[in-house]
Order: structure tokens, then sequence, then C-alpha cells
């Protein structure tokens, strides 16, 4: 018989439509003769498409963002003995708040950028904003980023030039969620790079230079199209085999599962720099993970039926 594979998309943030086009394409993908694949659409705490997932023999989550990328999911599927093709609830909650992940990443020797974590606590009176605009000032600099700790697919990330420019950028990136970041710019090439392992291999994928002539790369970079991807990445071979034994360290690390997507940037002294770490990578058809896949000469639907038989 065949397996009755649940593709869980949706959630509750802002890539909910994302995610939908995401669980679009893993259904095409996925091998007919092997798989009887339906797509799952969860959003809040639907008990009735919660009960629904256990009739399953299996879920391939595809959720960019709450529920699905931060643990919540897992831990319903883990209670339910649901076999699922991501993180576990710990490797997921850690990757899904980016401050906490690379700074536990930094302790194995991963460079980060510096950082300033807010939570809204933080940013109530006048004066712990005036602290908080003086910390970035003195130890994160201009240009920076600050964006959703907790978020995803760029939405409320802002390039900020200028003090001025910090109060409407920490409002647009609360919207996203409780926690912001606020990170100092990182010069140089910006990677991704793509891997997955299994019982029997572990996979580096081709790596994937990202060149867009807007301020960074995002939401429009990332969906309409305004973005170069470049893969193979236009890099040295001594630093694609860097960056691409560093993904499988930090796999390990982190004790991932199935395909994870770890972005970087290449400072020009050839200084690997982490961005961040995605555990439940965009799989649509403008995605990294298929172009990377197709590049090394592979099909979608033999890689998820490795990750889906293992």
């Amino acid at each position: 018989m065949k397996k009755r594979i649940a593709i869980i998309a949706g959630g509750d943030s802002s890539e909910h439509d994302v995610s939908l086009r995401s669980a679009a394409s893993i259904k095409g993908w996925l091998d007919p003769e092997r798989y009887d694949a339906e797509i799952v659409e969860l959003q809040g705490a639907d008990l009735k498409t919660l009960n629904r997932i256990t009739e399953f023999d299996y879920a391939y989550v595809t959720i960019h963002g709450t529920p699905g990328e931060n643990g919540l999911l897992q831990g319903f599927l883990e209670m339910m003995h649901i076999p699922y093709s991501c993180c576990n609830v710990l490797a997921a909650a850690m990757t899904f708040n980016k401050y906490t992940c690379n700074h536990y990443l930094k302790q194995f020797g991963i460079t980060i950028s510096p950082s300033i974590l807010l939570r809204k606590g933080d940013w109530v009176v006048e004066s712990q904003k005036s602290k908080v605009k003086s910390d970035i000032e003195e130890h994160i600099g201009f240009p920076c980023f600050i964006k959703s700790n907790v978020g995803g697919s760029s939405f409320g990330c802002t390039k900020v030039k200028t003090l001025d420019d910090v109060e409407p950028a920490i409002a647009a990136a609360f919207h996203e969620g409780n926690e912001v970041i606020c990170e100092a710019f990182m010069q140089g090439t910006e990677i991704t790079c793509g891997v997955y392992k299994t019982r029997q291999r572990s996979v580096a994928l081709p790596i994937t230079e990202v060149v867009t002539s807007n301020e960074f790369f995002d939401y429009d970079a990332k969906y309409n199209g305004q973005v170069q991807e470049i893969t193979p990445a236009r890099i040295p071979d001594t630093t694609r085999d860097a960056v691409q034994a560093m993904t499988l360290k930090i796999y390990d690390i982190l004790g991932c599962h199935g395909i994870i997507r770890t972005d970087y940037i290449i400072a020009p002294d050839g200084t690997i720099q982490l961005l961040e770490v995605n555990t439940t990578p965009g799989m649509t058809a403008t995605s990294f993970i298929p172009q990377q896949v197709r590049v090394a000469g592979m099909e979608m639907r033999d890689v998820l039926t490795e990750i889906i038989e293992n």
C-alpha cells in the first residue's frame, strides 16, 4: 500500500502564502507510485485539522514560521508518534530564534555578526527607546539590519542607515513577532548552501550566490525576480569546500533532520560569516534548494523519496 503523506502548510505568520506555494511544489515532486500525498493547511490551534493529520503515515512539514518552524508542530507530531521530515523540537525552536541560534553556534567557532536582541518590554517608554538607540549607535553602527528575530522571507526586515530610521524599522519588525534583532552590516558576497543527511550518506548541494540591485535580499528579490541567483557560486573551490563542510558541521551540532539551508556572507578577506540557519527552507519554483538539486544533477523526486524513506 502507498504511504499517506500529509504535506503540512500554511501557519500563522506572514509567510503563510509562501508556505502554500512550497507545498504545491512538493506535492508535484512526490512519487505518485509510492505516496498518496495531500496538502493539509494548518492555521491556528485548529483541532479538526490536527486530528486529520493523525490519519497519515508521515508528515512533510513545509510551514515557514509558526507553528511549523519553531517546534510547536514537531511536539504534536512526536506526541502522536507520526514521523516527519524536519528538525526535532529543540533544533526547530533554537534555529527559529536567530539570536539564540547564532550565539550558540558562535561557541563552536562559527563567525557571526555583532547583534542586539530586543523584546517588546524593552521598547515601551522613551528612556528605554533612547538607550536602545544609543546601544545600536555605539555597538552595532550604521548601516545595520533590523528584523524580526522569529520571522522569515524578509518580512519586517529593514536596512537602517541613520539613527532616525531606527524607530520605524523596529516597529515594522515587531509587527512580525515579539522579538527583534539589530545586526551589524556584513560586507561581502551573499551565498546559501543546502544540505541533508540520511542513514546512508551526507549530501552538500552546490552553493548559490545571491546578487541583487535592491538594498538587500528582500521579499521582492526573493519572490518577484529582482535578483540573480548564480549556482554554482563564483567563489574559490577552497571556499566552497569550507562552506559545505561548515554547513554539514552545523547540521550535526544542531541535530538537524531533512533538508536545511544555511545563509552566509563571504567577507572580502575570505572569512565565512553566518547569517542564519533555515530548517524548513522554501520549496517554491523560485527557491534555492530545487535550483541546487538541479545543478547537482539530481531530481527533487529522488531527494524527497530518500528523505522520507530514511
